[in-house]
């Protein structure tokens, strides 16, 4: 039997270009051999440096939203039907509060969407919570210049509002959808006054904020709070502890047995203050998942966050280490080619910056270092504007936790998004400067 060529053709191409590949590949000119190691090491940085102190805070908090505030209340105020100013003007200057990475975000972001904010809102939460970091802006201002510093903090809020009024306008049939039942939903009212959530929540933030707090190298009160960081970390904490007790009815013994164990673990490793912040966190959650009623439900809440997104996180910054290694090392992709792609200001540098910032994962503050690294090999101001629009907001280990919780094609929508304003500001940003 003859065989037919015009089925035929296809696989035997696939097979033609894998055999070429195979036979050429330059193995000894690329960087192979640097790829599993680097995407080791960005994976036990990130262990390090944002899973105790970044994430767990975050997935408490994200487990509180969903016990402790009651549905009506986020529709009321982040729903598809909410005031519109209100909604984007706190989800879009968020980030000046909390100072987290693209990664810590998302499970306040989970949070709040699951408990029925719309997308708009929610999306503008997304992107400026890591967007707007003050310290960043003060150290890309004074190590970048001042008009980028500037550029980057008007755009970091404008392209929160933006994105998510256009997330909420792309998407307006699917939310009407989401929010109809919503609407049904009886106000079960606040097992407590509002000025105690908002009490537990700040001291919550304040152990999330103090924890991560990172040195600027800048006199001032900023330098002040990080010589003191963990002595602030601390008495939040104690605070959190005395509210655990009064308020959510935690037997006083226990609350206190923890407070000891963790005074006892600071004395005795005083320069490790992890040490003492682990011995907290498994205290938390060893007093709260044993108890009854809301303790328990809030680490339920806490835990089922932490069971969705963990694995995620970790196989997208393997992935992002893998192809684009850490700071001064090399993965799959060639930095020089980076480099060279970034030259001037065309719309294809601007875009290359864009989708490269949105795909690398960066470290709370090390966006500036790296830009400045970029600036000095010829990376021009419009691709370094829209590299700090994208890549602090977004990221690939980010992006897989984003399709877990709002499905592919709402995650696509808002990283394209994202990636386009970007590339935008930055080509309008370079002509004009």
């Amino acid at each position: 039997m003859r065989t037919d060529w015009k089925t035929e053709w296809k696989p035997l191409a696939v097979i033609a270009v894998v055999f070429l590949l195979c036979f050429y590949v330059p193995v000894e000119r690329l960087p192979f051999q640097n790829a599993p190691a680097e995407a080791l090491h960005l994976v036990r940085e990130y262990a390090r440096l944002h899973v105790l102190t970044c994430l767990v805070p975050a997935f408490f908090i994200a487990g509180a939203i969903s016990v402790f505030v009651s549905r009506a209340a986020v529709i009321k105020y982040f729903g598809p039907r909410a005031n519109k100013l209100l909604a984007y003007g706190v989800a879009s200057v968020s980030g000046t509060i909390l100072a987290v990475c693209s990664c810590t975000v998302l499970p306040l972001f989970a949070g709040i969407y699951t408990m029925g904010a719309g997308i708009g809102p929610a999306t503008a939460f997304l992107y400026s919570g890591p967007a707007i970091n003050v310290l960043a802006i003060i150290l890309t201002a004074r190590v970048l210049g001042l008009e980028l510093g500037v550029a980057r903090a008007v755009g970091a809020v404008l392209f929160g509002i933006v994105a998510g009024l256009l997330m909420q306008l792309i998407f307006r049939r699917s939310e009407v959808a989401r929010a109809n039942p919503q609407m049904v939903l009886p106000d079960e009212g606040e097992p407590r006054p509002l000025w105690q959530n908002a009490v537990y929540f700040a001291l919550l933030v304040a152990i999330l904020v103090f924890a991560n707090w990172g040195s600027s190298g800048i006199k001032g009160a900023w330098e002040v709070v990080y010589a003191y960081k963990w002595w602030l970390t601390g008495m939040a904490a104690l605070l959190l502890g005395v509210a655990l007790a009064q308020w959510l009815q935690l037997a006083w013994w226990k609350v206190s047995a923890v407070a000891g164990a963790v005074t006892i673990l600071a004395a005795v490793f005083p320069g490790h203050p992890l040490v003492a912040f682990s011995a907290a966190v498994i205290g938390l959650a060893l007093i709260t998942s044993l108890s009854e009623g809301e303790p328990a439900a809030w680490f339920s809440a806490s835990w089922g966050f932490a069971k969705q997104i963990t694995p995620l996180l970790f196989i997208g910054v393997l992935v992002a280490g893998a192809l684009l290694g850490r700071p001064g090392h090399e993965g799959l992709v060639p930095s020089r080619w980076i480099t060279s792609a970034v030259g001037g200001n065309s719309l294809g540098a601007n875009l290359f910056a864009s989708v490269a910032g949105a795909l690398m994962y960066f470290a709370t503050l090390t966006e500036v270092p790296i830009l400045q690294g970029l600036i000095g090999s010829g990376m021009g101001k419009g691709p370094a504007l829209a590299l700090l629009l994208a890549g602090p907001a977004l990221s690939l280990p980010s992006m897989l936790v984003i399709r877990s919780v709002m499905g592919t094609r709402k995650m696509l929508v808002f990283v394209m998004l994202v990636v386009v304003m970007a590339a935008g500001a930055g080509y309008i940003y370079g002509a004009a400067f």
